[in-house]
């Protein structure tokens, strides 16, 4: 059974025409769309990273911080999106910066939990560039907590995921966290 084919049996199982006007295309900008939201199962995050490692005598605090990410959350199937801050202290390497932005979408564009995303994502930086230490927050508005369920309007949940130094270190990751709040 194809995408559409489930689609389409699910617009008959809800109540609906799959026939009529409105809804006669719906299959098929439906699957366009599951395929697009959920692309990150098609990528290879190291192939991703690919060229954009520097070799840098850096050693100093290195943030991106308000990356936009929307994402689809795995037991409901619905979205949730906001902002990815992270910062990360070099060893000898650094990433371009497009990059960052680029694997904070390659874990997004999944079936996600939010704290799983944190952890990939951190993960992920902490293995291609092995710096001193990583943090990365996300802030999120989930529509599973907004539109059903308890219906709280403005529930944000916020992970994150501290490795290195700045998890040993607390002035590290205080530098870290007041830097992205401002």
């Amino acid at each position: 059974m194809t995408m559409k084919d489930l689609i389409t049996k699910l617009l008959v199982e809800i109540g609906e025409d799959p026939e009529r006007p409105g809804l006669k295309h719906t299959p098929m900008r439906v699957e366009k769309s599951m395929q697009f939201l959920t692309n990150g199962y098609r990528q290879d995050v190291k192939k991703l990273i690919n060229n954009a490692i520097y070799e840098e005598e850096c050693n100093d605090m290195v943030i991106v911080k308000n990356i936009e990410f929307y994402s689809m959350c795995e037991h409901h199937m619905l979205p949730f999106y906001g902002k990815c801050h992270i910062g990360y202290i070099p060893d000898g390497k650094i990433f371009g910066v497009s990059k960052l932005a680029r694997i904070v979408d390659c874990f997004a564009r999944r079936l996600q939990l939010q704290e799983r995303l944190t952890r990939q994502i951190a993960n992920t930086i902490l293995e291609s560039i092995k710096p001193e230490g990583v943090g990365v927050v996300m802030e999120a508005q989930h529509m599973c907590m907004r539109m059903r369920g308890v219906e709280k309007q403005e529930s944000l949940m916020v992970t994150s995921a501290m490795l290195g130094s700045f998890r040993k270190e607390q002035s590290t990751r205080m530098e870290f966290l007041n830097l992205i709040r401002g």
